[in-house]
């Protein structure tokens, strides 16, 4: 389309300015299709499979085959049918996942703005088709490949598709060759790109997988990165292999020299090496992740990046704008100082791009205030024609136009006081003084000029303006963020404002809301590159008020704190924020803001206000500590499989275990209330803690000794326990009271874990914090039953009676009481030392 002439464009397309009709639009979205590139999906087929090429459900599907070439077909049917229960269950879940998913991806779906039947109406951009009209404005990410019809000012980012760095200059009006290579089709727009600067009104021609970003589709699908969690258990996996193969190893060694069967030995040992190693976990977390964003979604947060949900608890700074965040981004004039106001009047009028309705907060407020002041703004537009514009830069906070006046032209300009400074005639002193005093009262204050001109200007710097006047404009904070402020700092979480307001209304604004207090530091943005890395953290630290800041400064900022280990959430809407976001650990994207700052985010917050945010960490500390519940439960039970059958082998007695009572234990205890974990609810008051990293969380120092704790405890106690019945009964009693015992005994384990807080203490409560745990237990017991008296057989077990059922009860009971006194001792520490 970028040989082509508009009018030839339009025919073409069969459309027009005034777009398709919804009927139209409706016929074409049948005939195209949605407008979206489709990811390639694992088919359903493939991720059954996988649940069963796992090299550990490989190593037992062998170890099944072995039992089976040595006559023992028993286990081979109890190892095989556990591979298949155990991958059905892990086919089910991570299917049910995959939905939750996809249905949490259709709610952040891109917006754009159409015209169809003559109006303009805003619907997702998969709906777009071949013909539709779209307009677009400065940070909207281009929805498909577009022939531009008019614009102004555009200056759009092509890096994504060209691999330029440096934006490019758009025009509707030319006619390229034919053979244009796509860098320098200035006429067209294409999926993906974004734009920097300016208006557009376009066509569309190509969606989909017809868009060029659609033809490079295969070479742009690259699986997400795994998330710092998963990374971590892998790692952890690896090395706990390796120590559980080194263990093992030893233990057939012994086993042979005391003259056990060899074939029985290797068995027991393969058994224990894939019941050892958590191969349900990312599966069981990946459900905690996605309960997780569901919980977040019902306030009002979408997460776009899922494995952003794990550290979302830990974060210590909130790097967050004020407009739209902090306060409710809806100006209105508050004040206003006239040197002339008549040109101040129609400076407000003409330099401004709304139409009343839409259109940026400055600019609605001005019309707004005009309308009040009785002004016919809508009359002075259809006197002045806007031949030129300088439209709003970021760095130097300005917007220009020039609009004809009778044979001359006339320079309109608004932005900061300090940027129009610069440009002024006129000595600007006279208005520094009411600037700051409308600063100090919180105001917002732009600072409006006019010249009088021969020509049109070549650019904004060869113009000489003179100062007009001032307006102030009140954005008055949301309800509930002050309480959100106290909430973070309770929390242990830095709240930094960083904004491109004045220093003045910036500290008034942070200290309405308790950002900013007495002590703390407020310094601009400029100031930073006067600082190290190091000293600048270390300013940061006390600072609260970051003003005056560019894009580059906020950048600065999250990449310095995350240097020095902190984790840094960052609040943004407009494109000047999206360099900021893409680094953050936690980049949240407000609904109503620009495309490009919720494309860059790893969440979108729909209500935009802080308060949503801090609610949102305490949210991400429930799914961090449910987490660790399912990690330490896990690794506790096999813990303490380990550490049994070894203890009992070096002494040189019968197994306690046999190697399907291992892999059974597996799946009626870890099986069925590992995936209850994620559902339980808080303890306590989120509020109250500080921060905590995600290593420390999942694998710290604390975790390991909780898990080493219940282990040890867990299988010394069944050693003692399993000695003394051994004297007492057959092997085949003993060894079912054993097996038994033990499943009981996780469960046990398994209520522990639910809180941190002792079950006695208020064991009413402590049942509603997680009821599913106790519904897999009563799963797992109907399991149990059948495997001790219908199918004793399979499992090597023989029934038990009321005298060996009591014995069955006596380790639960013991390691229930451990951990019980564990939690009374550390509770009444922390109440001690709080």
């Amino acid at each position: 389309m970028h040989n082509k002439a508009i009018e030839e464009v339009l025919k073409e397309l069969n459309t027009s300015p005034f777009g398709l009709s919804q009927e139209e639009a409706k016929r074409r979205l049948k005939l195209y299709g949605l407008n979206e590139i489709e990811e390639k999906k694992e088919s359903v087929w493939a991720i059954l499979l996988r649940q069963y090429t796992n090299p550990l459900i490989l190593i037992l599907v062998v170890a099944g085959f072995l039992a089976f070439f040595l006559g023992d077909w028993h286990d081979s049917v109890v190892v095989w049918g556990i591979v298949l229960v155990n991958g059905l269950i892990g086919f089910y879940q991570e299917l049910k996942a995959r939905a939750s998913i996809e249905s949490l991806k259709k709610l952040t779906r891109q917006k754009v703005v159409v015209i169809r039947d003559g109006k303009e109406t805003e619907i997702d951009a998969v709906f777009l088709v071949p013909g539709d009209i779209v307009l677009l404005s400065e940070g909207d990410v281009v929805p498909a490949d577009l022939r531009l019809l008019e614009e102004a000012g555009l200056l759009v980012d092509e890096s994504l598709l060209t691999g330029e760095s440096v934006p490019v200059e758009k025009y509707s009006h030319v006619v390229l060759p034919e053979d244009t290579p796509i860098y320098e089709r200035v006429n067209c727009l294409y999926k993906g790109t974004v734009v920097v600067r300016g208006k557009a009104k376009a066509v569309v021609f190509a969606t989909g997988r017809q868009t060029q970003m659609g033809l490079m589709a295969e070479k742009l699908e690259e699986k997400p990165p795994e998330s710092p969690l998963t990374l971590a258990l892998r790692d952890f996996s690896k090395k706990l292999v390796v120590g559980l193969v080194l263990i093992l190893s030893t233990l057939v060694l012994i086993g042979i020299a005391q003259g056990r069967s060899w074939e029985f030995i290797v068995f027991f040992a393969v058994a224990q090496l894939v019941s050892a190693v958590p191969e349900g976990l990312p599966i069981v977390i990946t459900i905690a992740l996605v309960i997780g964003a569901i919980r977040l979604a019902k306030n009002n947060v979408l997460v776009r990046y899922l494995p952003a949900v794990e550290t979302l608890g830990s974060a210590t700074f909130i790097c967050s704008d004020k407009t739209g965040t902090i306060t409710e981004g809806r100006l209105r004039v508050k004040d206003y100082i006239a040197l002339n106001e008549e040109e101040l009047f129609l400076c407000s009028a003409l330099c401004n791009d709304s139409d009343g309705k839409r259109g940026d907060a400055v600019d609605l407020a001005l019309l707004e205030w005009l309308d009040e002041m009785g002004f016919n703004w809508l009359g002075i537009r259809s006197v002045f024609e806007r031949v030129w514009e300088h439209p709003f830069d970021t760095k130097r906070r300005l917007m220009a136009v020039v609009v004809k006046s009778g044979k001359g032209y006339k320079l309109y300009i608004k932005g900061a006081f300090e940027s129009l400074s610069k440009l002024a005639g006129n000595s600007p002193n006279v208005l520094q003084e009411k600037h700051d005093h409308m600063a100090k009262r919180g105001l917002r204050v732009l600072a409006f000029g006019y010249a009088e001109l021969e020509r049109i200007p070549e650019d904004i710097d060869s113009v000489k303006i003179e100062l007009i006047g001032l307006v102030g404009f009140l954005d008055p904070p949301k309800k509930g963020v002050k309480e959100a402020v106290e909430r973070a700092k309770k929390a242990g979480i830095r709240v930094v404002m960083i904004t491109g307001d004045n220093l003045l209304t910036a500290k008034a604004v942070a200290s309405m809301v308790g950002i900013y207090q007495e002590r703390d530091f407020a310094i601009e943005g400029s100031f930073l590159a006067n600082y190290s890395d190091a000293e600048l953290y270390e300013l940061l630290k006390r600072t609260t008020v970051v003003a005056r800041a560019l894009p580059e400064d906020k950048y600065r900022i999250v990449k310095v704190l995350q240097s020095h280990g902190e984790i840094v959430a960052v609040t943004g809407d407009g494109v000047n924020d999206a360099p900021a976001l893409r680094v953050a650990d936690l980049g949240v994207a407000m609904g109503s803001g620009a495309q490009v700052s919720k494309d860059a985010s790893a969440m979108i917050i729909t209500d935009n206000n802080l308060t949503v945010i801090v609610q949102a960490i305490m949210i991400g500390r429930l799914i961090a500590q449910n987490i660790a519940k399912v990690i330490r439960y896990l690794l506790s039970a096999n813990g303490f499989q380990i550490i049994y059958n070894s203890l009992a082998i070096i002494s040189g007695m019968p197994l306690p275990l046999y190697p399907t009572h291992i892999l059974w234990i597996n799946l009626v205890t870890d099986g069925v209330i590992d995936k209850a974990y994620p559902f339980t609810k808080y303890e306590g008051d989120p509020t109250k803690e500080k921060p905590k990293r995600p290593q420390e969380v999942f694998l710290g120092k604390k975790q390991i000794i909780y898990i080493l704790y219940t282990a040890i405890i867990c299988a010394l106690g069944h050693y003692l326990l399993f000695s003394y019945i051994l004297a007492k009964y057959p092997y085949e009693p003993a060894l079912s009271i054993s097996f038994t015992s033990a499943v009981f005994s996780l469960w046990a384990v398994g209520i522990q874990e639910i809180s941190s807080k002792p079950f006695l203490l208020n064991p009413i409560e402590y049942v509603r914090t997680n009821p599913y745990v106790y519904l897999g237990i009563i799963i797992g017991s109907v399991l149990q039953t059948l495997a001790i008296y219908v199918f004793e057989d399979f499992f090597k077990t023989v029934p038990l009676d009321v005298e060996h059922l009591q014995y069955t009860l006596i380790m639960p009971a013991v390691v229930f009481l451990a951990l019980e006194l564990r939690k009374w001792a550390e509770w009444l520490y922390n109440r001690k030392a709080w």
